[in-house]
């Protein structure tokens, strides 16, 4: 399914030409105007320009996964009957794969299709059609340099299947977002920066040489299934020599040094600098085929951590973007967005926008929040900004000292319940787009937090040792709603039962339900002027997806 939404957003890529999408591998392209809007079966890209954005030319169908327990055995199907579904590029959208009326998943059994049946009785769950909220954008996730090392294991066929499960609009969960890492997060696979010499501020030096090994090419085998998908840049840290403490870290686990914290210089000449970095990246990601949408300046300013991590003063973040990024960007005719982000930590990071001048607030579209700044929403959303979810909660806390395993993570059916209630209570703050952080890591799960590395939960894992890909109870959770409400979607009120429904923008409606409880529960869901009836597992999910007229 796709749609568009207009305003002063950006569209995804719109590149074509063949690729492949193993490791390694390129992807040729060209890329059209970020203001594009998209055409066909794929069009969910959105922004007020004009142009195409093409469809993908995957054969296929759906990946239906039968199992138990945590994370269930899988085999993939597809209604054509093809077996292997090859991403190669191309502008032709995806086949006109009918999609399921009804799909159920819970411990027992993932992504089970079936048909709509009509009800009776008092609805258990009502849709108010009448009751508009935030028209929606979409759902994304993050591309690290470690999960392209996991995939790079496994036969090309199963990477393929990978990618196909997370950008596909027909056999998966249809992403319309991809973050791209400026220099190494904490699941680089070591820590660097695109700049590493010090006091090159003219960024003479400069490189995406490094991104041409990992992150490229993951990015390039997502657009070669979906060419619409809209890219945006964060750093987790500027180059070492920009921070007081000459350190990509926030604290030093490792030499015994005890801890320190690790600030953004305020020197104009550095700011200046740090400000062309981002032109380059832009620049030479441009060069690759690759449109950066928007950028965000700092991942989480509040905090600083053992990974790649950088503190920004109260007010500097909004100097930097009013006087020196916003500028910087306009000098080299990039008409790439500025959002203010991504905010995690709720006691500075609300300060830290009100240290946007006028002229600050005039660059800034958007804002990410991730973690603790989930009230920040309305407001935000109040004042005119798209608000992005930039970093869904990894799970398996080491704070949570009775649960946390420092082993591997558990990537088990209970993480994809809260992973429900994450998303139903960012949607129902307001926000406009959700991501997820790892798409893919391997069963251990470890980020390069010095010493003590903290398993995180992915969507997708790989086993290195059987060389096998498994789609985790979380991939499910985000793929239900995913795949059924598109860009442009508008978020509707309902009544009853744990739910979020939308109108999508050809009209059909999209309604998730949970049931959290022991029993398989028989619900009525009153929608479109109608009842069906749906059997939602125990602690479990199903989508009803009703198309109406349409259908």
């Amino acid at each position: 399914m796709g749609g568009t939404t207009d305003g002063p957003g950006t569209t995804g890529q719109s590149t074509t030409g063949p690729g492949t999408s193993g490791p390694g591998a390129t992807a040729n392209g060209t890329t059209s105007s970020p203001s594009a809007t998209g055409a066909g079966s794929d069009a969910s890209t959105v922004g007020t320009g004009s142009g195409t954005g093409g469809g993908t030319s995957v054969t296929g169908g759906t990946s239906v996964t039968n199992g138990t327990g945590g994370m269930a055995a899988t085999s993939a199907t597809t209604d054509s009957g093809a077996t292997d579904a090859s991403t190669t590029g191309g502008t032709g959208a995806e086949p006109n794969v009918p999609e399921p009326t009804l799909v159920t998943s819970g411990p027992d059994g993932y992504w089970i299709e079936g048909e709509l049946t009509e009800g009776s009785g008092s609805a258990t769950v009502t849709v108010n059609e009448s009751m508009l909220l935030q028209t929606w954008r979409g759902f994304g996730g993050t591309f690290n340099e470690a999960g392209w090392d996991a995939l790079g294991v496994l036969d090309p066929a199963e990477r393929d299947r990978a990618i196909r499960l997370l950008f596909s609009d027909t056999e998966g969960a249809g992403f319309d977002w991809g973050r791209i890492p400026i220099g190494a997060s904490d699941y680089a696979l070591e820590r660097y920066t695109l700049a590493e010499t010090p006091d090159d501020f003219e960024m003479e030096n400069f490189s995406i040489e490094r991104d041409r090994q990992y992150l490229i090419p993951y990015i390039q085998a997502a657009l070669a299934v979906k060419p619409t998908v809209s890219l945006w840049g964060s750093p987790w840290s500027p180059p070492a020599w920009m921070k007081d403490s000459g350190k990509i870290d926030g604290t030093d686990a490792y030499n015994n040094e005890g801890t320190f914290e690790s600030h953004m210089l305020d020197s104009p000449e550095i700011l200046a600098a740090y400000a062309l970095y981002f032109a380059r990246f832009i620049e030479e990601y441009a060069g690759e085929g690759l449109t950066i949408a928007h950028v965000q300046p700092q991942n989480e300013p509040g905090y600083a951590t053992r990974y790649p991590s950088c503190l920004w003063d109260q007010n500097l973040l909004g100097t930097f973007v009013g006087s020196y990024l916003g500028p910087t960007l306009e000098e080299h005719g990039l008409d790439t967005e500025i959002w203010f982000g991504t905010l995690s930590n709720d006691a500075t990071d609300p300060q830290m926008i009100n240290g946007l001048t006028a002229e600050g607030k005039a660059y800034v579209t958007g804002v990410g929040l991730q973690w603790n700044t989930i009230s920040m929403t309305g407001s935000l959303a109040d004042q005119g900004y798209f608000v992005m979810q930039s970093e869904h909660k990894c799970g398996n806390y080491p704070w949570e000292t009775a649960t946390f395993n420092p082993n591997q993570p558990p990537n088990d059916h209970a993480y994809g319940e809260e992973s429900w209630t994450l998303i139903k209570q960012w949607l129902e703050a307001g926000v406009h787009i959700y991501s997820a952080w790892n798409m893919v890591l391997d069963t251990e799960g470890k980020n390069n937090d010095g010493p003590r590395p903290w398993p995180q939960n992915a969507l997708l894992v790989v086993d290195r040792q059987a060389q096998t890909l498994t789609p985790t109870p979380a991939y499910y959770v985000f793929r239900h709603l995913s795949q059924f409400v598109d860009p442009g979607a508008v978020r509707l009120g309902t009544s009853g039962g744990d739910a979020l429904a939308f109108k999508n923008p050809d009209s059909s409606i999209a309604v998730v339900l949970h049931n959290g409880t022991a029993q398989a529960s028989a619900t009525t869901v009153a929608v479109g002027g109608t009842t069906v009836q749906v059997t939602i597992p125990a602690r479990g999910f199903a989508t009803v997806n009703w198309q109406g007229a349409n259908g």
